[in-house]
This record gives structure tokens, sequence and C-alpha cells, in this order.
């Protein structure tokens, strides 16, 4: 029987690394289930692991699941069975504070992000919240805007920047969380070219590991060695993006193309 691209992939991973060599994966899900309160079924079994420092790409069709999975990572959405792990803790009433900080969300519209006065106050507001010192949060905001390339823009108002500087300073309100790992929901969705060019510079260059929803296949080339193909709330394909963007048949499969 011809193997799914699925089981394709964890076949070859099987083969290629022997029993009890794997590192413990920062990031586990494990069947995860979700229906939303109308009776929308919008997950029916997702399990991936995503090691330190690794960017994956979840790709598919509007409704397939991407964000809901996304909004599972750090609690906004609680399964409706399965399991979400984040290193090693299982996200739950007792460690979700904890893992909000070490997930940082970053959601498709800037402006559901930014609501404070100044870009200052909306990179702070999460180093605040967790209670810091006042030399600590300054540090924080500091590096976080340097690391996303908005030094200087600490005085200015959010909604007078263009829509790549909101982006960017979304992305530097949970950086100053120091995060371990990083969701993005259609992070270059709206961009100009050149806006779009930078903002994947930006995550190739950034340490942190990534699970990022996007329609934008050229980005998954660019910056995502490795792409999950979610399709009517199952994982559909799971490999590298290079195998996936050169199978046309694959791709038309899934309605990528």
């Amino acid at each position: 029987m011809k193997a799914t691209p699925v089981s394709r992939t964890i076949e070859a991973q099987s083969h290629s690394s022997p029993i009890g060599t794997l590192p413990p994966p920062l990031l586990e899900l494990r069947d995860l289930r979700y229906v939303y309160p109308d009776g929308t079924t919008a997950l029916r079994g997702v399990s991936l692991r995503l090691a330190e420092g690794e960017k994956v790409a979840v790709v598919g069709l509007n409704g397939a699941g991407k964000s809901t999975l996304l909004l599972h990572l750090n609690g906004v959405l609680r399964s409706t069975s399965g399991a979400v792990l984040v290193e090693g803790a299982p996200v739950s009433n007792a460690t979700v504070r904890r893992i909000r900080a070490r997930v940082g969300m970053v959601f498709q519209d800037p402006d559901d992000q930014l609501f404070s006065p100044t870009v200052f106050e909306d990179v702070a507001f999460g180093p605040l919240h967790m209670g810091l010192a006042e030399a600590e949060i300054r540090s924080r905001v500091s590096r976080a805007l340097e690391q996303v390339g908005m030094s200087g823009f600490e005085r200015r108002m959010p909604h007078h920047l263009s829509p790549g500087q909101r982006k960017r300073v979304a992305i530097a309100t949970v950086l100053a969380m120091d995060p371990v790992l990083l969701a993005l929901d259609e992070p270059s969705a709206g961009l100009d070219p050149r806006a779009r060019r930078s903002l994947i510079a930006l995550l190739r260059a950034l340490p942190q590991a990534m699970l990022v929803a996007t329609h934008d296949l050229p980005m998954v080339a660019e910056a995502f060695p490795r792409v999950v193909v979610l399709s009517e709330g199952l994982v559909a394909y799971d490999g590298p993006s290079a195998a996936l963007l050169a199978d046309t048949a694959l791709l038309e499969q899934y309605g990528l193309c």
C-alpha cells in the first residue's frame, strides 16, 4: 500500500534516529482535538514535536485549523482532548502563566497586540506584569527593539507606524518576555514587498523556535526548512519544505496552488 506523506516522514525519522537518541522536544502536541462551542470540529487529533530552535511553517486551506492550533500553545484555547506540552510541562491552570512567558504569540493583525500610547509602553507591558525591576524592564525593551530593528522608536505612537513597523513592534512585545518559542499567525499578511522581505530576514535571524501559520509559500521556502500541512483538522504532511514545494501533485491535493 502506498504510504501517505505523514507516514513517509515518520518512517524516515525512525530509520535515521536510533531509539533513545532524540532530544526531548521543546513543544509537543499529543492527539490534540478541539471542538468549538457551536459544534464545529477544528482539530481532529494533531500530534507533532518541535525541537529547540526549529522553525516550522503550518500551511493549509482556510478553516484547516492553523490559527486554532496556535491558540492552544499558550492556553488561549484549551483542547477538548489531548495535550500540549511546553518544555515538558502540560498547559494547565497551574502552568499557563509561566508558559505564556515562554511562548510568544504574535497575532495576524498587530492592532490586536498594540494598545498603549507609545512603543515603549507596549513592549514593556509583558515584563512589567512579570514583576521585573525597572532597570530590567528597560533593558528588555531596548534589547527587543534592537532585535527587530526598531531602536529609537520608543516614544513613537504605534498607530502612526507603517504596517511593517507595527508588525516588528508586535514581535518585540513578545521578545521582551524572553520566549523560547514564537507562534506567529500570518506574519507576512498585508505587507508590501519591501516590508515582507525585511520580515523574512528578521524571522531567519531570530534564534527562537517558531511555529508559523501562513499562506505565503515563498516565505516558507526561504525561512522554514520544515512544513506541516493541516487538512480538515488533521496533519496531512509533516516533512521537508523543499520536498513539498517541489511536488505539484501534493500541492494541488492540499489546495496550496
